[in-house]
């Protein structure tokens, strides 16, 4: 299968220049085919809506097919050399990294900011990942190899927006916000979109497909830049609606 054959490259790739050793974190090994991560940039925490965290999807997946997402939003298709180069350079860098990478002394204490996660399958077919906290406003504090990392995957998202194509599923995920007071009046429940059946703490979030998720991307647009889309249940509760594209593994 494909995904196997790019690990291969990747081992042979990696073969001289690094060990057997590695130290970040492991998964459960994924299955084979289109649906497989085989790199990942995303964030974690940092001071951000508790809609905005539920919905937040990797800044950049790879699968194992040569698919590129970025932020659930655009797609890519990679050559097999290029997913096979990117796997093994993704392995080089984050080889000998500990599951949290920590900076230096003397690194500056930066508030309310993400914690970047970078990840590889390796050649044991399991995902590594390594987390940074701060990683880009204190750099110099950590080892090169991770910003080389970042820098890779920032690469095939800008690849993406601009080599790219629009990214859409026939999944999505919804989040329902409560609101106490709004202004104006709010719409009607969306028909066929489920009503929330819990409680809304700080939100509640439903995976949709077939009719619902189509009725959902009509009655709300897609993204978190539209403004608030405010919505009235039977039950007379009234929520802000968001939803964005689950990905092939989700």
């Amino acid at each position: 299968m494909r995904l196997r054959t790019i690990l291969l490259v990747a081992v042979l790739s990696l073969a001289a220049a690094c060990g057997e050793a590695t130290s970040a974190t492991t998964a459960a090994p994924a299955g084979d085919g289109p649906a497989t991560p085989v790199a990942l940039w995303g964030a974690e925490g940092g001071f951000v809506t508790p809609t905005a965290n539920v919905l937040r999807p990797p800044r950049v997946v790879l699968y194992g097919d040569g698919l590129v997402v970025a932020d659930a939003s655009r797609q890519l298709r990679l050559t097999d050399a290029e997913t096979g180069g990117t796997v093994a350079a993704m392995e080089r860098y984050l080889t000998g990294q500990p599951p949290t990478a920590r900076p230096s002394p003397g690194a500056p204490s930066v508030a309310d900011v993400p914690t970047t996660v970078l990840a590889v399958r390796g050649k044991d077919g399991k995902m590594r990942e390594v987390r940074a906290e701060a990683l880009e406003q204190v750099a110099e504090f950590y080892p090169r190899e991770l910003m080389d990392a970042k820098k890779l995957m920032e690469s095939l998202a800008a690849r993406a927006g601009t080599e790219g194509t629009a990214y859409t599923a026939p999944r999505v995920r919804m989040v329902a916000e409560g609101v106490d007071s709004v202004e104006g009046k709010p719409a009607r429940w969306p028909a066929k979109v489920p009503e929330p059946d819990g409680p809304a703490d700080p939100v509640w979030r439903k995976d949709l497909d077939g009719e619902a998720a189509s009725a959902l991307a009509r009655a709300v647009p897609a993204g978190l830049d539209h403004g608030r889309p405010i919505f009235k249940t039977a039950s007379g509760k009234v929520f802000v609606l968001s939803w964005r594209y689950l990905l092939p593994d989700e």
